[in-house]
């Protein structure tokens, strides 16, 4: 459970975030939470980043990445930006026998078409492939339509996100920043990375330090969908 200070910090942060794409200073945080002091800041921090609601990154000024923010958020229509993946054990199959529209297989399943893999480290073109589908959990969806894509690479793994692992993908062309999305460059090849947006550009960050950020300007990326479920076969 966090305390009150610290709930208001992990929402500000999501706030500033999404607003401006870096980390607010010191002196921003204190005037927005009535506190005196940086040493007082820097508990806050310290113990939002122990219960896994913040990570601080190395070698960056002013770098915090809201992983997940609290549960109770209220009717604010605040929703998590960061992706703390649910993992979703066991094995699931394809079920090719399906046609049309995804339909329940129970009644906490439903079926997605699964369209093919996506890279997670070089772009590839994301195979659409309407044959195939994968049965998952109801409570990995929200409202909206709804896809699936096996995972290929590596450049994820700090997101918790392995090679061929299944990713569940709402299907959107907007996303906030800092949320992992399928994005689609130059209409051609397709990844998954993580939103940045930067002045009047639009990066796509890796969660492995053995890739880099590439960076495009917005009219050559569009963006297909955002995660909101991983499965993994063990």
């Amino acid at each position: 459970m966090l305390t009150r200070k610290q709930h208001e910090l992990v929402l500000y942060l999501h706030r500033y975030l999404a607003e401006q794409g870096v980390s607010p200073s010191f002196d921003e945080i204190k005037e927005s939470l009535g506190l005196k002091s940086n040493s007082g800041i820097h508990r806050l921090i310290t113990g939002l980043e122990e219960r896994g609601f913040i990570r601080r990154l190395q070698h960056s000024a002013r770098a915090i990445e809201v992983v997940r923010l609290p549960e109770n958020l209220g009717g604010n229509g605040e929703r998590q930006k960061g992706f703390a993946p649910r993992v979703i054990k066991g094995s699931f199959g394809e079920n090719s026998s399906l046609s049309g529209a995804a339909a329940p297989q129970g009644a906490n399943a439903a079926s997605l078409p699964l369209y093919g893999k996506i890279a997670a480290g070089t772009p590839i073109e994301a195979l659409r492939d309407n044959a195939n589908y994968v049965d998952v959990p109801a409570d990995l969806l929200g409202r909206g339509e709804h896809y699936a894509l096996e995972v290929e690479g590596d450049s994820m793994v700090d997101a918790g996100i392995l090679d061929g692992d299944t990713v569940i993908i709402e299907r959107s062309d907007t996303a906030d920043n800092g949320a992992i999305v399928v994005a689609l460059i130059d209409n051609q090849e397709a990844t998954l990375k993580r939103l940045r947006r930067k002045g009047g550009a639009i990066a796509l960050e890796p969660a492995n330090k053995a890739y880099e950020t590439r960076i495009f300007p917005p009219e050559r990326v569009k963006i297909q969908g955002k995660l909101v479920g991983l499965m993994r076969r063990y």
